[in-house]
């Protein structure tokens, strides 16, 4: 129903041409770049925004090995790292590469651990917005923005706001609660949700 009233004007415009009549009319985001930060975070200060709202977020803690429960440093807090991570840790010395495989926010706690500590074989998805039905065409999800979309099966209900579990065909790696997965079917979107926990592959 909702649908019947939604509009897109510029729906079979190109990019391009998009720019181009902006600048035809003088308007001044008309070269304004495609990748934006947050538009609400000033400056792209979104750190003393989170600072505002959750101040504990901003305290230091322990950066603790996920395999071996070694405390490796001290991190200067929770909401400057995201799961995927590899620079910036200040944890040199290593014998092997490591990465942020999780966040323990309460405990102020970031882990870290090898590359494969980060494999996803599935996601819970919750508050699930199904756009039409689901066609019969496979299905792929992107969960993250830069991401390319992988193929994915789906085990449960999906749409008006369900959970479902997202089962992905190789594992994918830097998948984080909180992150949207968005279900495409070819190039089109056919809905999404918020991932609520994972499973290591």
């Amino acid at each position: 129903q909702q649908l019947d009233f939604l509009r897109f004007p510029l729906g079979g415009l190109p990019k391009a041409e998009v720019r181009r009549i902006a600048e035809l009319a003088g308007l001044r985001v008309a070269a304004k770049p495609d990748s934006q930060d947050i538009c609400f975070v000033p400056d792209g200060d979104y750190a003393s925004v989170v600072r505002k709202i959750r101040p504990e977020a901003d305290a230091p803690g322990k950066i603790v090995h996920a395999e071996t429960g070694d405390v490796l440093g001290e991190h200067r807090g929770v909401m400057h790292y995201t799961v995927g991570q590899r620079r910036g840790l200040e944890i040199g010395g290593q014998p092997e590469p490591l990465y942020v495989v999780g966040i323990d926010a309460n405990a102020r706690n970031v882990l870290v651990g090898p590359r494969r500590l980060l494999g996803v074989s599935s996601a819970r998805i919750t508050e699930t917005n199904r756009i039409g039905p689901l066609p019969e065409a496979p299905l792929t999800a992107k969960v993250r923005s830069l991401a390319k979309p992988v193929p994915v099966t789906l085990d449960g209900p999906f749409g008006d706001g369900s959970e479902t579990v997202i089962r992905f065909a190789a594992p994918e790696f830097g998948v984080a609660p909180g992150q949207a997965a968005v279900l495409y079917a070819g190039e089109r979107v056919v809905g999404g949700g918020w991932i609520e926990s994972t499973e290591a592959a």
